[in-house]
């Protein structure tokens, strides 16, 4: 390779590069593409001097490197941006790329929890048998107007322990009903089942000893948000699950990680709502002397806007949040049903 050729074959990209380097717009419009041109960048500069070519194109192709690698490694400034393009497009509009394998996880996962509260209150003391004694006992003493902690608020401090405690134990849940999807979905859907069968049963008994009315007003607070996210843990596992096995031509590791690209917007913000979850939960759901009809009239109200949220939230412009097929029928589940 003589050093003329190898200049009138890459000069044309240099000077490309270069025009990137000097221009903010430009540099917006080409990000996709900037890591790859900067490798092969490097590539020409090592040609360059493993060659010996002239010492000022070797100075040439090392500024622009300098200046690429500032550019692609540099310090950001912490912004709220794509959090806020995540939330009002992203997420919204991956949901309802999904809707019909979200729906049929909704289905599997309220159709178990209706059968098994109207099995527990046919037949009361089957709760005894599916929960622990113990269990069983927690639950009553918890939900019962007249038990001495009932009344008693706690202080900020409590509130915000609490506010841990729900983050961690939402995120379990929402975590190994998402990690099961490695076995095939079958894990996602045991636990999704299984949570749905507990929510059943704990409502059924409750309801059996007469507190239904402490139960439900402390949890319609929370619940649209911590229920609706484990729903999602579960599908984006189900969806896992399926792409390790409906390839659509793909090989068997391009399936997984595009079930994994398809599965992401998902399960984050399915973690974003356990955190908002376990917040409401600790500091809302918990203040008893706020009265039963207030939070059973906030709880709905959650429900209600977290509906018109998936629902009207991330149309109009497409592309803003790097999902653009999100606005689109996707070809996993969603379109193709689970």
């Amino acid at each position: 390779m003589t050093e003329h050729s190898f200049i009138v074959r890459r000069d044309k990209f240099w000077r490309e590069f270069a025009e990137t380097l000097g221009s903010a717009r430009l540099m917006r419009e080409r990000a996709d593409r900037f890591p790859r041109n900067f490798r092969e960048l490097c590539q020409d500069l090592n040609t360059a001097r493993a060659h010996g070519f002239d010492p000022a194109l070797i100075e040439r192709l090392n500024r622009m490197v300098l200046e690429g690698h500032q550019r692609l490694y540099n310090h950001r400034d912490f912004s709220f941006r794509p959090l806020l393009i995540f939330l009002t497009r992203t997420f919204p509009r991956a949901v309802r790329a999904h809707w019909r394998g979200i729906g049929a996880a909704c289905l599997i996962f309220y159709g178990m929890a209706l059968f098994f509260t109207l099995f527990c209150l046919r037949f009361p003391e089957m709760a005894y048998r599916i929960l622990p004694e113990f269990q069983a006992e927690s639950l009553e003493e918890m939900y019962n107007p007249e038990s001495p902690h009932f009344l008693v608020p706690r202080e900020l401090s409590g509130d915000a322990d609490m506010f841990g405690f729900y983050i961690y134990n939402n995120v379990s849940i929402a975590f190994q009903t998402f990690a099961g999807g490695i076995l095939g979905g079958l894990g996602s859907l045991f636990f999704l089942v299984y949570n749905a069968m507990f929510l059943g049963v704990a409502a059924g008994h409750i309801i059996n000893v007469g507190f239904k009315e402490t139960f439900f007003s402390f949890i319609i607070g929370h619940s649209s948000f911590e229920l609706t996210a484990i729903i999602f843990s579960a599908y984006a596992g189900l969806l896992m699950g399926y792409r390790l096995f409906v390839c659509g031509g793909l090989s068997r590791g391009a399936s997984i990680r595009r079930g994994g690209r398809e599965a992401l917007p998902i399960i984050a913000g399915a973690s974003l709502l356990l955190v908002i979850a376990a917040a409401v939960e600790a500091f809302w759901s918990s203040q008893v002397l706020l009265g039963a009809g207030l939070r059973f009239v906030v709880g709905g109200l959650g429900w209600v806007l977290l509906g018109l949220y998936f629902a009207f939230a991330g149309h109009g412009k497409k592309g803003g949040g790097g999902q653009a097929g999100y606005g689109k029928k996707s070809g996993g589940m969603a379109g193709e049903g689970v």
